[in-house]
């Protein structure tokens, strides 16, 4: 194998300080049907026309989301993103400086990461905001471990949260890796058949350290309930609510109904769904929370000249690199998606992101409307206000639909019984500010033709 090394003599001269004469010394420890004897199963060496004509086929086997009916949605959404925001962030000042530390981080920098925070404070009515987390999934479970932090010595259910079982399981997921690690108990809130929220599993949740769950929730649905739960729980007990931002144009802000922290995905704000991303978590809380609060914050000041001056604040990344004693896990966040949302927020301003929230529940309102005509469809939440989604309920299975629906190019939803196993029938229908109502017709017309086909298999 030493023979296959391009440059030999560097990797005998390496072997030999390790103490070894050759590669297959080195991995001696590993059992022999686990090691690839034989070259890497790879193309030859190519010049870079070749290379360039290699990419450009295999991109262009891509299909661009606007070239696409899609009604695809569950948590990554399409708004339309101002062409402004791309030609700023891209400027060296932003791009180049994804996530810089005190010595090297720039007045400009601190700012606008600053701004970012203030436009998040707004928006979710509450106080305090740091820069960003890795997504939505990671705001959630830190502020999950946050909670225990603050209340843990006040809780009766002591180390106990409680989490919506709405909750999407990829979510879930990444709560459980966090709270076991940490000892926390993860028990769960019971949703109605209409899927709102059961306040009588709210009660129980009482002297725990806190509650987590989604406005709208992970079906769409906006749930009044959802603004009793701090009366029902108390003060020691910490309500976190999981948000979808752009909605906050037209939803009461979940500060100004108890929210101790506010999470959420960020992605709609600033970022398309390109692969399901770029993403960033967003993290809000009040005062109680400030010390304990995961990921870095910028503060404004004043310099010795007197001068508006802005710093890391707080919290520095030492306070989250030390294993089982640091306050978290995160040493750095998401910057510059960050900085992408906060110009977006900053260009359509509270009248723009109001018309924003409105475009996107009218063409759910359409698409309610147009759907519930169908025979074979139904509902089953009808009568709930939905923000971007709402699930529709078919006569056979959803991946079925969906098969069908891709056949004549459209990407019709998402099938539920991915998150939820036993609704195979559950589709869970996405629209934004994007979907144009001819699409919507298309999608009901196809629809219509495949609930009228007796053969479907389920």
């Amino acid at each position: 194998m030493v023979d296959q090394l391009p440059n030999r003599g560097l990797e005998i001269e390496m072997l030999k300080e390790m103490g070894f004469t050759s590669i297959d010394d080195l991995f001696s420890d590993l059992p022999e049907h686990v090691r690839m004897t034989e070259p890497l199963p790879l193309p030859p060496p190519q010049s870079e026309e070749e290379i360039i004509a290699d990419a450009r086929r295999l991109l262009g086997a891509n299909r661009a989301m606007g070239d696409v009916v899609s009604f695809l949605g569950a948590g990554i959404y399409r708004n339309y993103v101002p062409s402004s925001v791309f030609q700023l962030v891209t400027r060296g000042e932003f791009l180049t400086s994804y996530t810089p530390y005190q010595p090297e981080v720039s007045q400009g920098m601190l700012q606008a990461m600053w701004e970012f925070q203030t436009l998040i404070s707004e928006l979710v009515g509450l106080p305090i905001a740091n820069l960003s987390l890795y997504d939505g999934s990671t705001a959630a479970a830190e502020a999950l471990t946050c909670v225990v932090r603050v209340h843990n010595r006040k809780a009766t259910q002591k180390d106990t949260v409680y989490v919506s079982e709405l909750v999407p399981p990829d979510r879930m997921s990444v709560m459980h890796n966090y709270c076991q690690g940490a000892g926390i108990a993860v028990k769960t809130l019971r949703h109605n058949n209409d899927g709102t929220l059961d306040l009588n599993s709210v009660h129980e949740a009482a002297g725990s350290c806190g509650v987590y769950v989604e406005q709208p929730n992970p079906l769409g649905i906006l749930d009044r309930g959802v603004t009793q739960i701090k009366d029902i729980i108390g003060e020691h007990t910490a309500l976190v609510v999981g948000v979808q931002p752009v909605s906050l144009g037209l939803v009461e802000a979940p500060g100004n109904y108890g929210a101790d922290i506010v999470v959420g995905e960020g992605q709609p704000f600033g970022s398309p769904p390109t692969g399901g991303g770029p993403i960033y978590g967003i993290f809000a809380c009040s005062q109680p929370y400030l010390r304990l609060m995961p990921g870095r914050i910028v503060g404004r000041s004043i310099d010795v000249d007197g001068k508006e001056a802005y710093c890391l604040t707080l919290s520095t990344r030492e306070q989250h690199i030390r294993r089982h004693r640091a306050t978290s896990n995160i040493c750095t966040n998401e910057t510059l998606i960050a900085l992408m949302g906060a110009m977006h927020m900053a260009l359509l301003g509270p009248e723009g992101l109001e018309h924003l929230a409105a475009r996107n529940m009218t063409a759910c309102i359409l698409a309610k409307q147009k759907l519930s005509d169908i025979d074979g469809i139904s509902l089953p939440h009808f009568t709930a206000s939905h923000f971007n989604e709402f699930v529709v309920e078919l006569p056979k299975s959803a991946a079925n639909c969906l098969n069908y629906l891709d056949s004549v190019g459209i990407i019709g939803g998402f099938d539920l019984s991915r998150w939820y196993p036993t609704q195979g029938n559950w589709l869970l229908v996405s629209v934004t500010d994007q979907t144009k109502a001819t699409e919507i017709e298309l999608l009901a017309a196809h629809l219509a033709v495949w609930c009228s086909i007796k053969e479907v298999v389920a």
